[in-house]
């Protein structure tokens, strides 16, 4: 298995450089780390007694996978779930925060284990976390990752302007769900014409 660091470094490869989309609710971006992320944890990159786009566009890859590891890896405790989740886990954390979470007890609970989702990785999760690895070692880690594209079909669904984040231009799988099936076996993954029968209803 990739150390955690070099996991960070891919998601890093994969979220890209600067974009201020003004249809990302996470605003100013770079690297993965958003404008949000660095003022609540109070980072002044360049120093000038505020927390803005500048600071932004100073965030290195190194940095960004140090606040990876740091605050969506080892502080939500994801070290703590079965090894086969930990890469797509950490990578939708970084992406959909505590929903990442959230999604996987709603998967656990769906194979009948009686936790909360509470967006909390805490005994409960952990514990039915590797009763569902024993269960089905085989499968877990693709249905989480199948949950997570319906994640954000879903997402896409309810807010049009997140459509292009999910689908191309040419009709084609968007970033979105191309990160999600970067995690599932490729016998799982959806075909051209299924994924634009999934998105026929935004035209």
């Amino acid at each position: 298995m990739l150390s955690v660091r070099d996991i960070a470094m891919d998601i890093v490869a994969r979220e890209g450089g600067f974009v201020d989309d003004p249809d990302d609710p996470g605003g100013a971006t770079n690297h993965g780390v958003t404008i949000g992320t660095l003022r609540r944890l109070g980072l002044d990159l360049d120093g000038d007694g505020d927390v803005d786009r500048d600071d932004v566009r100073a965030v290195t890859p190194e940095r960004a996978a140090d606040l990876f590891v740091e605050h969506y890896f080892e502080r939500p405790g994801i070290g703590g779930l079965p090894e086969l989740l930990q890469p797509s886990v950490f990578d939708m954390y970084v992406n959909a925060g505590s929903n990442a979470v959230r999604l996987l007890q709603t998967l656990l609970r769906d194979m009948g284990f009686e936790i909360a989702v509470d967006g909390i990785i805490g005994p409960q999760t952990r514990r039915a976390a590797h009763a569902a690895s024993v269960r089905a070692p085989e499968h877990l880690a693709d249905a989480y990752g199948i949950a997570r594209r319906s994640y954000y079909y879903r997402l896409a669904d309810r807010r049009p302007a997140s459509r292009k984040y999910a689908r191309t231009r040419a009709g084609g799988k968007g970033g979105w769900i191309l990160r999600a099936e970067a995690f599932i076996s490729p016998r799982y993954h959806l075909s051209m014409e299924e994924h634009r029968e999934r998105t026929v209803s935004w035209d």
